[in-house]
């Protein structure tokens, strides 16, 4: 057991499955609108976002961060990460004038289930 941590090894973090993955918090049991799975999925459908998205799995970075890593501008890439926030996929926490972006891990997780439950419904 690690001290202080109250956990054995091999034990889930809070908010993480036996493996790591995300799983859905209880606040979150509402699935989304038609609407919104259409919003998410068209957002991903395009390779820039899908791209900036990988990159945000990893860490929260700033426009600037993101333009200079992708090499484009940073009006280009807030236009794209306002599509993603629309859509629900992206978290920003703004800091004084730092504004990091970070995706929302739990709802990239369960899109697919919500897709199938919005096609069954």
């Amino acid at each position: 057991m690690v001290p202080g941590h109250g956990r054995g090894p091999g034990a889930a973090r809070p908010g993480l499955g036996r493996r790591g993955v995300p799983v859905a918090s209880p606040e979150l049991s509402s699935p989304p609108s038609v609407e919104q799975l259409l919003l998410r999925m068209t957002a991903l459908s395009h390779p820039v976002r899908l791209r900036l998205c990988r990159h945000l799995a990893r860490s929260a970075y700033s426009t600037g961060e993101l333009a200079q890593a992708h090499g484009m501008t940073a009006p280009e890439v807030s236009r794209h990460l306002g599509v993603l926030k629309r859509a629900g996929l992206i978290i920003t926490r703004r800091r004084g004038r730092y504004v990091p972006h970070q995706l929302d891990v739990t709802v990239v997780a369960r899109l697919g289930g919500d897709l199938l439950e919005g096609v069954l419904r």
